[in-house]
């Protein structure tokens, strides 16, 4: 095997191609956007989510277990 390759002028082509878009993921159709709000959070879900951000806010160290 090669140790070194030399790319065609085609993969070439679409990298200068692609080195030209800006990063980033896009935006959100406007339909996705507009199902999402409709939806309500459970306030269950929302206390369970902030308890799990606290605590990994607060562990020492790596690999803490509760």
């Amino acid at each position: 095997m090669a140790d070194h390759t030399t790319p065609s002028e085609a993969t070439q082509a679409e990298e200068a191609k692609e080195a030209t878009k800006p990063a980033g993921a896009g935006a959100v159709a406007d339909a996705d956007a507009a199902a999402a709000d409709g939806h309500k959070v459970d306030p269950s879900v929302a206390s369970t989510e902030k308890a799990a951000y606290e605590r990994g806010a607060n562990v020492k160290g790596e690999g803490e277990l509760p």
